[in-house]
């Protein structure tokens, strides 16, 4: 039992030595920033540094770099170009000119580096790598500008979609003895989507003191929609001159409406030529081969005398 104790009480002091000595001997990156913060303000000065991420110390100085880059090469009206493009797209969250501008730049830089590497180690020549580098820096150049194109594209055809609708709800709040404010309220609240988004963005505007003709105007800049453009000018055009808006807003939900089902038409009649490609290029050949592929083993038999 006494040695048993010995042994004990001798691994606890072995255990609190070692601690101890870890305590007063930092290891690693530890050790190295207190000898910095030790060595006066210059070295406190990199022990800062060395604590901050990684993101801050490398991402965003090449960041900036690919920022200047793009604004040299897009030219000075590029920015109003590229913010009509993040209007029509719904302004994307975190999305920005600056931010669309660097990454323009960094994917032009890092695809192409990309590629010819995997290209590389596929044994590729040196022509096919340089075309291959040269394409992939034109579609990363233009790659952020084909995402703004698609989401512009997505939200234009959503809003064609729900816009009758809101209007409908729309003229009834407003027949209903709601004043044209507490309508757009009742559409902003009850719908979802884009035309719930820019109707909400219509209240805020005239709640920060622009007029309603003003907002309006600016909702119809937002969007590449024709049916939003005829209705916000009809809007105007009503508050303008005193007109009547719930017979407005009939005259407009009924215009929609035809509108809509005509671009359902439209839509619908062009299935037939869009799948005609997948048809010929995947579906047909899988049928010549299950329908073809027999009588053709048959034919190659006979012909060879099995």
């Amino acid at each position: 039992m006494l040695l048993l104790l010995a042994f004990v009480l001798l691994l606890a002091a072995i255990a609190a030595v070692g601690a101890a000595f870890t305590k007063e001997q930092p290891q690693g990156l530890a050790r190295a920033l207190e000898a910095l913060e030790r060595s006066g303000p210059a070295g406190h000065e990199l022990a800062e540094e060395a604590d901050r991420p990684f993101a801050d110390r490398i991402l965003a100085p090449f960041q900036a770099r690919a920022l200047a880059l793009g604004r040299r090469l897009t030219g000075a009206d590029k920015a109003d170009r590229i913010r009509r493009r993040l209007d029509f797209a719904g302004n994307p969250r975190g999305w920005t000119i600056d931010r669309v501008l660097s990454t323009k730049v960094l994917c032009a830089v890092v695809l192409p580096v990309l590629v010819v590497a995997y290209g590389a180690l596929l044994g590729g020549s040196l022509t096919t790598l340089v075309v291959i580098a040269i394409a992939a820096a034109v579609l990363g150049f233009f790659g952020p500008d084909l995402y703004l194109y698609n989401k512009a594209a997505h939200r234009a055809d959503q809003i064609k979609r729900s816009l009758a609708d809101a209007v409908d709800l729309l003229t009834i709040s407003v027949e209903a003895g709601l004043g044209f404010d507490a309508a757009v309220q009742q559409v902003a609240r009850n719908t979802d989507g884009p035309v719930a988004e820019e109707f909400s963005r219509v209240l805020r505007e005239m709640q920060l003191g622009m007029s309603r003709s003003e907002a309006l105007k600016a909702m119809g800049a937002r969007s590449n929609v024709d049916d939003l453009h005829t209705f916000v000018g009809s809007m105007v055009q009503a508050d303008a001159f005193g007109i009547p808006i719930s017979q407005v807003l009939r005259v407009q939900s009924s215009e929609i409406r035809v509108k809509r089902r005509q671009y359902a038409e439209a839509k619908a009649q062009q299935v037939p030529v869009k799948i005609m490609i997948p048809l010929i290029l995947f579906i047909l050949p899988c049928l010549f081969i299950v329908v073809m592929g027999p009588a053709v083993l048959n034919a190659l038999d006979a012909f060879n005398g099995k």
